[in-house]
């Protein structure tokens, strides 16, 4: 490998922050040749994570397979790598500071939409990276918006420039209400709609037309109702399809009076809010 060329694939690894990552597949893009990885692992410009998976080194001591802060793995894959993937769900409301509360004894969920790399769900990340489709709406995009990452404070880089394509608030809570009740409980979807009070009727509307699930739907205004923001009112329902028909969705729950759906009976209309959850 010649000097000039080494020289010119090593600026173009300088612009990598350290700490961030690349793949098998960014290095072929950039007509890195796997000779030429093997040469930049022995001299130290990058560092093995999990097969195919490198990172830049960081200048700090300590194992390359060392935990990962999860949004620099997401930023390396979206903003370096380019893979089409956005973070939603409560990984998205959370960034927007619409959860305060951690999981106790447990990884958090890392929210993960669209063609995002299969490594991301095995990266030793200090999340738990979950990845899905983009089939609970139709139109690529709708309601998905670049946000600046917030600093831990400790050992990241942190660039104030660099973003995380994102869900906004409206597409984030639909998205969560697609995770019930699996991977996520009706108390906490309570407790996050609660403070949804300045949400866009107009995108509300939007996605809600666009949304594929009906179950979803109907789920969504069983919590809107309940929580009677001043924005619910502005929502047009005349093109979002609720369907027909009774849907049982959770067992042993109870039918909904308006939104005909199973749900725990502690969030049928009329029944009160508790502090302390149902």
């Amino acid at each position: 490998m010649g000097d000039q060329k080494r020289d010119k694939l090593k600026s173009m690894l300088d612009e990598v922050p350290a700490g961030f990552l690349v793949d098998s597949a960014w290095m072929r893009k950039m007509q890195i040749r796997r000779s030429s990885t093997h040469d930049y692992l022995r001299r130290g410009w990058l560092q093995p994570v999990i097969h195919g998976v490198y990172r830049r080194p960081s200048g700090r001591d300590g194992s390359p397979k060392e935990h990962i802060d999860w949004r620099i793995a997401v930023m390396s894959a979206q903003t370096i790598m380019d893979y089409p993937f956005h973070v939603g769900a409560r990984t998205a409301l959370a960034l927007r500071g619409h959860v305060h509360y951690l999981a106790l004894g447990a990884a958090e969920k890392i929210f993960i939409y669209g063609d995002a790399p299969r490594w991301l769900a095995n990266l030793p990340t200090n999340g738990l990276p979950l990845l899905r489709s983009t089939r609970l709406f139709k139109t690529a995009g709708l309601g998905i918006e670049p946000l600046a990452a917030e600093p831990d404070g400790n050992h990241i880089l942190f660039l104030q420039s660099w973003k995380i394509r994102a869900s906004t608030p409206e597409r984030a809570i639909i998205e969560a209400l697609d995770e019930l009740p699996e991977n996520e409980s009706f108390h906490n979807i309570d407790a996050i709609f609660e403070g949804l009070t300045t949400l866009r009727p107009r995108r509300i509307t939007e996605l809600l037309t666009d949304c594929t699930k009906v179950q979803v739907k109907r789920l969504f205004f069983v919590f809107a109702d309940r929580h009677d923001h001043a924005w619910l009112k502005h929502i047009d329902r005349s093109n979002i399809d609720l369907g027909s028909g009774d849907r049982s969705f959770i067992k042993g729950g109870k039918l909904h009076p308006t939104y005909r759906i199973t749900i725990p009976e502690e969030y049928l209309p009329g029944k009160p809010e508790s502090a302390d959850g149902p």
